[in-house]
């Protein structure tokens, strides 16, 4: 049996390039304070967005481990007082499934947002350790 390579007249159509990827960071740090000013300036804004828009629109860079580092990111940006939960709404990649919606919180009232995160924090671990201690 013999293998003979089809001829191509040209009427093929090429396939699509494959997409181009972003730039990955190696120190998650540095990555941090890499992309946190795009996110600042999106909450200045005033306007809902998800942290995957932001990142499309600005072309930023990925974390070392993509998959999992970038669910940290709002949870930073939230101790920071920079943005609050507004709600859900669909993913840009996948349109089932659905996404958190961030809004900004206005520059006068982050470190009050911020500091009110730590008090709760701290509220909350308190009480687990009070919790711990009756339970022994």
């Amino acid at each position: 049996m013999t293998h003979i390579a089809p001829a191509f007249d040209g009427n093929q159509i090429a396939a699509s390039a494959p997409s181009k990827s972003r730039r990955i960071v190696d120190d998650y740090e540095a990555w941090v304070d890499e992309v946190t000013p795009a996110f600042t300036d999106a909450a200045d804004a005033g306007q809902p967005f998800t942290i995957d828009a932001v990142a499309r629109d600005k072309n930023l860079p990925d974390p070392p481990h993509p998959k999992s580092q970038w669910g940290s990111l709002p949870a930073r940006l939230q101790d920071a007082g920079i943005i609050r939960h507004h709600g859900y709404g669909p993913s840009a990649r996948c349109r089932k499934s659905l996404v958190y919606v961030w809004i900004g919180v206005p520059a006068g009232q982050r470190e009050a947002v911020a500091q009110r995160r730590r008090d709760e924090r701290a509220a909350a671990r308190a009480e687990r350790r009070t919790e711990r201690r009756a339970a022994a």
